[in-house]
């Protein structure tokens, strides 16, 4: 046996090893990665367009389950409140316990008297259509408006209540992170809440999930295509006929 295809043989056993330590890694990844989402991750509906343009009706929403207590202002949430309705909503957190929401001040939110910039309102529209009166929010609980201040039913709306429209920490069902469908990405960072104490929530792990999932299925295809290229390649090549001399 020639050195040459003793190399050979060598070269193929160690491709070949190769070859399916990146399909078992790859398929660990591809996996992992799905399941790690589906315990971290809850996809909704959203039923109203009471969040457009950030979230429009009838988008598909991923939102990682929280408990109530993480929520920070910024934050968009599903909850779920009786009082509210029987289905799950969407709605944006601006002021926790103890804070006091405002509405407007040269056309701006405000909460303890700051003025909050919110680039994800609506173009053109109004901060709030009727005002909000200077409101305490209760120690635990949470406002809550949508970002297309005309027609959405939040917070402001329900005023009246004896908490003043406050919801419970605890109906909070999750942290919406990014939009699935249409494939609109990541939501935006709440920058204008920065400031205040506590500052802003950090997004969960949804990169590092895709980013698992994606490196998965790429590990399992170019491990799958090593045999089938391999084989190509070690075809013999039919060599030109020499012309017949007379």
């Amino acid at each position: 046996m020639s050195r040459t295809r003793r190399t050979d043989e060598g070269h193929g056993r160690v491709g070949s090893t190769l070859s399916g330590i990146a399909v078992a890694l790859g398929c660990v990844l591809f996996l992992g990665g799905f399941v790690w989402g589906a315990i971290v991750y809850q996809p909704y509906t959203v039923p109203t367009d009471s969040m457009t343009p950030t979230i429009g009706a009838g988008d598909r929403v991923l939102a990682q389950r929280i408990d109530g207590s993480e929520v920070k202002r910024g934050d968009v949430v599903v909850f779920q409140e009786a009082s509210w309705g029987e289905l799950p909503m969407v709605k944006r957190v601006v002021g926790i316990g103890g804070d006091k929401v405002a509405c407007c001040t040269d056309g701006k939110l405000t909460i303890n008297g700051q003025k909050i910039a919110e680039p994800y309102l609506p173009a053109g529209k109004s901060v709030s259509l009727t005002g909000i009166k200077s409101t305490t929010v209760p120690k635990g609980r949470l406002f809550l408006l949508g970002d297309e201040r005309s027609g959405s039913l939040d917070s402001s709306v329900h005023l009246g209540d004896a908490d003043h429209g406050s919801v419970e920490r605890g109906a909070v069902r999750a942290r919406v992170d990014a939009v699935a469908w249409p494939l609109d990405g990541m939501l935006a960072k709440p920058t204008g809440f920065e400031a205040l104490p506590g500052g802003i929530s950090q997004p969960g792990p949804l990169k590092l999930v895709l980013t698992a999932v994606i490196a998965g299925a790429v590990l399992v295809l170019a491990g799958a295509a090593y045999g089938p290229i391999a084989k190509r390649s070690k075809r013999p090549r039919t060599r030109a006929a020499e012309p017949v001399r007379a």
